[in-house]
């Protein structure tokens, strides 16, 4: 234990699941701390009550047990201000577990607010990528908060003594549990994540124990029909807002994307990752509806935008990425950020055709009422106002500069 200040009530993130549990005894009996337990839901497709019954089964006062519906805001606030931007680390990645972890911090902050809770607690190793996006974090919205990081403080070295401190204090284990699970998932409503064990090789294909395991988001490529559909999506002010013609609120039009996709199996990702803390991984990801909404949002982006916005637009989207997957989301610069992607969303407003088609999604078409698109101008059967002599003073201008160096080196040649 720290030498600190003795902690008085910590908010601890709490799924109901073995570690969570084992780390709630361990704060009440390391710290002697009052532990007030957080659930969220973020749309992970599991049943959140049982964490209720367990956390009272562990001496958690009724008051002390929040368990709370965050899908609307997390598409909302976190996921749909991300796709403004075509957000992908390295190229590929959809920042699906980044994205969920400011919004359970900020819960998190806002309970220990309310409860006058002087610590906060989470589960994440000191290996990974979530210890610093839960901290960096708490530290931007209360600043003096006390962080207690388990895994950074106990001396636990592995699955086996987990296990023993769990009977030990009497902690359920559920069957299959006294083992190291093959690998580890991590889920909400934009994603899923598969990453340990069976997947460290990255020689090694994703075997099925992952692609085709019982609750797997998206079916593979292979299993796909072979009938193509036609998808429609609307869009207002850069956010999804309709599919095929029906309105929808940011939670049931990802729902509705995550079905379309993984019927036809779209969104699996095999993909080996740079850490913030170093290291690579590798992990297997499913977002089928955002690997959608990417497609669609950026076919509605290619009619409406600007080719300067454009290109700033994706010049910013890399740094704009590394910010989130980094957890920097409450940093001025990524709000400056934010800023700049939605001034450059005014217009984006109209409606995408997409085919899905065995793990592939394509643009067939696209409209909108501020399309800068002009079969005037660009048609080779009119000119449409353009001048094509136009281009020749053009060209010259651009390649003055590169005529320059050429005199130059022909000069020196000569003379040489």
């Amino acid at each position: 234990m720290s030498s600190q200040t003795p902690v008085k009530k910590v908010v601890l993130a709490y799924s109901g699941g073995l570690d969570t549990s084992i780390i709630l005894k361990w704060l009440q009996e390391t710290y002697g701390c009052e532990v007030v337990t957080f659930t969220a839901d973020l749309g992970q497709g599991e049943e959140l009550e049982p964490a209720r019954a367990k956390a009272l089964a562990m001496g958690v006062q009724p008051d002390n047990i929040f368990i709370d519906d965050l899908r609307e805001e997390f598409v909302r606030d976190y996921v749909f201000p991300m796709f403004r931007a075509n957000a992908v680390y390295e190229g590929i990645y959809l920042l699906g577990t980044s994205i969920a972890r400011p919004l359970i911090a900020k819960r998190q902050i806002e309970i220990a607010n309310i409860v006058g809770a002087d610590a906060v607690c989470h589960g994440a190793t000191g290996k990974g990528n979530d210890q610093v996006r839960f901290e960096v974090s708490y530290y931007a919205l209360k600043p003096d908060v006390r962080v207690i990081a388990p895994w950074r403080e106990w001396s636990f070295q592995g699955r086996p003594d987990l296990i023993a401190y769990a009977r030990q204090h009497g902690i359920p284990i559920a069957a299959g549990k006294e083992q190291e699970a093959p690998f580890s998932i991590d889920a909400n409503l934009l994603h899923t994540s598969s990453e340990g064990l069976a997947l460290e090789d990255p020689d090694q294909p994703v075997p099925d124990i992952v692609t085709k395991r019982a609750d797997r988001r998206t079916i593979t490529p292979e299993e796909a029909p072979d009938q193509a559909q036609i998808i429609t999506v609307a869009f207002e002010r850069g956010d999804a807002v309709a599919v095929d013609g029906e309105a929808l609120s940011p939670a049931a039009l990802l729902t509705r994307l995550n079905a379309l996709g993984a019927a036809h199996g779209i969104g699996g990702l095999d993909l080996v990752e740079n850490r913030y803390v170093g290291m690579k991984s590798r992990g297997f990801y499913e977002t089928p509806g955002g690997t959608i909404l990417l497609a669609a949002h950026r076919g509605i982006e290619s009619i409406t935008l600007d080719r300067g916005a454009m290109h700033l637009k994706d010049e910013l989207m890399t740094r704009y990425a590394g910010l989130i997957y980094n957890g920097m989301w409450f940093t001025p610069e990524r709000r400056m950020l934010q800023a700049a992607i939605d001034e450059s969303q005014t217009h984006v407003t109209g409606e995408v055709r997409l085919k899905l088609y065995k793990g592939s999604v394509s643009v067939v078409g696209r409209a909108s009422p501020y399309s800068l698109y002009n079969k005037e101008l660009v048609g080779f059967d009119a000119a449409g106002g353009y001048n094509q002599a136009d281009a020749e003073g053009f060209i010259k201008l651009n390649a003055l500069r590169l005529r320059i160096a050429a005199w130059r080196d022909q000069k020196i040649g000569r003379n040489g």
